[in-house]
């Protein structure tokens, strides 16, 4: 039941799909991912030619924030939520639960509040926390936002007419209840003034910082990890054509990675003031990671068994393995960086920018990128524009990204060894200065791998928008493709 329910078409005869939202959703994502994209390679030339730095308001520490929420949370959140939908309609064999007019406003709810948090880091209002900067009048529209959400999803999930809930439902499904959760109870705080845009958080202290990466770990654990792996179960059986190697080991991948991903925030808190057996305890709970996430890989990897000769021929299906080939090595990276002695050397240097990026691009781009040109072609009914683009954009990815991360990773290493290097005085051998010197041709280097990252994914954007231009066929659905944008299909 649970392997047919995902290899057939996933039609009943009279469900029409609400195939517009997610069209808006997937249109959504690809501006999101450019504008983040270009940010983020904007800052990388700041950080390698400091003249970049132009203004108060066109420097690193504003546009740092505008790129990590253009990307995390407009392109990602696009992506999650998108695919989310179109996933549960067709596992469920349902429409949407609400109908048109929620979803709607959980789309445009969503641009509007991730648009505000943009436009405020720009003129400097920010809470200047981690992955958690937008101010509190921000997150109240968020909250809602994402409450309507859960109640489509969910609502969806109860009317379904398959009886069975497919895995990667679950996955979706933790990804937006932990969400809400992570998010409400790091940014409780109290505004200034009631029309103030300045709020200061009900934690403090220790408590703060604690609270603070139990929210911001969690958020790579479950926006960025679980809600991606449910896009990998549905997305990566699709374009191989087989069904994923062994639906026992996804629910132990579901369970096992849900308990242990909660407790390994304290790793980013090693030798502070947080208690010892806190910092050991996030420290133990990050290494057991090991075992759910490589789990999940084997079961991503092995779904090709008897579908080797596709990687050959199918560059769609290359990002997707890719991808979860990126998700292994980044899950291997992190636990490792988690031990305590490991974080004394690799703690405030550009490992760590190396290994966050391993993933975002490695794995959670890829694996949209992977998604959106399986969705596209299908949701306007029309065949793709040209695969020889995808082939390209794929090459140009992985060459950006193996630039970014390699760059990042001997930058790290050498500027925590420079640090840590004493002469037989017993004084340091180099000034701060001295590293960051020393960090400049490897800051070039990233800036060239993100051009490379940036030009793949203005390639993928026409490639797709010629695909929607392209003239009209019949969709997935069997039923004519809707000429109009976010028109109901």
């Amino acid at each position: 039941m649970a392997i047919a329910t995902l290899v057939r078409p996933g039609i009943q005869p009279g469900i029409r799909y609400d195939n517009g939202i997610v069209r808006m959703f997937v249109i959504a994502t690809v501006i999101w991912a450019i504008g983040g994209m270009m940010a983020g390679v904007f800052i990388a030339g700041q950080l390698a030619f400091p003249v970049l730095n132009l203004s108060e308001y066109v420097n690193f520490g504003r546009f740092r924030a505008v790129h990590t929420s253009s990307v995390v949370l407009g392109f990602a959140g696009n992506a999650l939520i998108g695919t989310s939908l179109h996933v549960v309609q067709r596992t469920c064999q349902v429409r949407l639960f609400g109908g048109r007019a929620p979803a709607l406003f959980v789309f445009w709810g969503y641009q509007v509040t991730v648009l505000m948090a943009i436009i405020g880091y720009m003129f400097g209002i920010s809470k200047a926390m981690e992955y958690a900067e937008p101010e509190w009048y921000n997150v109240l529209l968020l909250v809602v936002v994402w409450v309507v959400y859960f109640v489509i999803f969910t609502g969806t999930i109860v009317r379904r007419t398959e009886p069975h809930i497919y895995v990667a439902n679950w996955f979706y499904w933790a990804f937006i209840v932990t969400v809400a959760v992570l998010v409400i109870v790091n940014n409780l705080s109290l505004p200034v003034s009631l029309l103030g845009t300045k709020s200061y958080s009900v934690w403090s202290g220790v408590q703060s910082a604690m609270i603070q990466w139990w929210y911001g770990h969690n958020m790579v654990g479950f926006f960025l990890t679980a809600g991606f792996i449910g896009i990998m179960y549905y997305f990566l059986p699709k374009q191989a054509g087989r069904p994923i190697y062994s639906y026992r080991l996804s629910i132990v991948h579901f369970w096992a990675l849900i308990f242990l991903y909660i407790w390994a925030g304290p790793h980013h808190l090693h030798y502070t003031a947080l208690p010892d057996w806190t910092q050991t305890l996030g420290m133990v709970f990050s290494i057991m990671l090991w075992m759910p996430s490589w789990g999940g890989m084997i079961n991503g990897i092995m779904t090709l068994s008897g579908a080797w000769g596709k990687l050959r021929t199918d560059p769609v299906l290359r990002f997707l393995v890719v991808a979860v080939a990126f998700y292994g090595m980044a899950t291997f990276e992190g636990p490792l960086m988690a031990i305590r002695e490991v974080n004394a050397l690799s703690h405030y240097t550009d490992w760590t920018v190396g290994h966050v990026h391993s993933g975002a691009l490695g794995w959670v781009a890829f694996m949209a990128f992977g998604a959106l040109y399986y969705l596209v072609p299908r949701l306007w009914g029309r065949p793709l524009h040209s695969k020889p683009m995808v082939e390209v954009h794929f090459w140009l990815a992985t060459i950006g990204i193996l630039f970014y991360i390699t760059a990042m990773w001997v930058a790290g290493i050498s500027q925590a060894l420079m640090w840590r290097a004493y002469d037989d005085q017993g004084f340091l051998q180099y000034s701060f200065s001295d590293s960051v010197v020393m960090l400049h041709p490897y800051y070039v280097v990233r800036l060239v791998g993100g051009l490379f990252f940036l030009s793949g994914m203005l390639l993928m954007a026409f490639n797709l928008y010629r695909t929607a231009r392209a003239p009209m066929v019949r969709d997935v659905d069997g039923a004519l493709a809707p000429a109009r944008l976010g028109a109901s299909a």
